[in-house]
């Protein structure tokens, strides 16, 4: 059994918004950015190549202080390479990563509006 409150005549239920929405399409590539950082390895990951010479740092430099393999934290670095966060660069035998600050700013860029809601 359902029950309605009654609404006074001309009241409306809902507030109106105000604000900036996020289209679907927005929505969907700040999905993707969320989905990238919301794992704290990656986080510590996308953190060590920040604070490197130049934001930048070889896959050798990042698999000890995080504590996992070399193909774990490879698996990592893919995952923020695809969401567009970090770029790769093989020289030799080894992989290079650094940080695309345009893509971080526009995580950030994403989240600013959600802070003033308060």
């Amino acid at each position: 059994m359902t029950t309605t409150l009654p609404v006074a005549s001309g009241t409306a239920c809902c507030s109106a918004v105000t604000g900036d929405l996020l289209s679907p399409t927005e929505a969907e590539r700040l999905a993707v950015l969320l989905k990238a950082v919301a794992e704290p390895t990656r986080l510590r990951l996308l953190s060590l190549v920040a604070a490197h010479e130049g934001q930048e740092a070889c896959v050798c430099d990042l698999t000890e202080p995080v504590g996992l393999s070399q193909p774990t934290v490879s698996h990592h670095l893919k995952v923020l390479v695809d969401a567009g966060l970090l770029e790769r660069e093989k020289r030799g035998v080894w992989a290079y990563y650094r940080l695309v600050p345009a893509r971080l700013d526009e995580l950030s860029a994403a989240l600013l509006p959600f802070s003033r809601r308060r």
